[in-house]
């Protein structure tokens, strides 16, 4: 009597085998995912984000009694200057992260996504927004240019209005 002959697929799945192959697998496998999460760990994330300060020019380019919007798209900054000096304000209603618009006419700023009405100052007066917008650090540089820096802000509400750097003596 002639032996029978083993085809190939009963060579690859064997009973014998197959736990063999899923416990290789599983090795192979967990040691590839191991050996990826070393490699990235060597490559660390960096998120390169733009500076927080930036220079708005000498006093001279801003007239007395305007709000300047020259850095509200790129910086979301609005510069105020008035008879005793400047401040920065924060383009950002403090409701939602909407940005107001200055209108001029009615000398206030104006949120379009839910109407909060701010003065010129920044104090809200009407709308949901909860409080004032917020004030920026404006300092001058060496060169004589004016310098906000976005990453220090100053609260109505805690009374820092006043402090140092939120604004700037003409």
């Amino acid at each position: 009597m002639a032996k029978p002959q083993k085809d190939e697929a009963h060579i690859w799945f064997g009973r014998r085998d197959i736990f063999s192959k899923i416990g290789w697998g599983s090795f192979f496998a967990f040691f590839g995912i191991m050996l990826g999460g070393s490699l990235r760990f060597m490559f660390p994330r960096v998120l390169f984000e733009p500076s927080t300060t930036f220079k708005a020019g000498l006093p001279n380019d801003y007239t007395i009694g305007t709000v300047s919007e020259k850095f509200q798209k790129e910086q979301r900054v609005w510069i105020i200057r008035n008879e005793d000096g400047f401040y920065a304000l924060s383009a950002i209603c403090t409701h939602l992260g909407c940005t107001p618009r200055w209108l001029q006419v009615e000398d206030k700023f104006k949120c379009p996504c839910h109407g909060s009405g701010f003065y010129r100052s920044g104090v809200n007066f009407e709308g949901p927004a909860p409080r004032p917008l917020e004030r920026l650090k404006i300092t001058k540089a060496d060169d004589g240019q004016i310098l906000i820096d976005k990453s220090i802000k100053f609260l109505w509400e805690k009374e820092q209005w006043d402090k140092p750097g939120a604004f700037l003596k003409a």
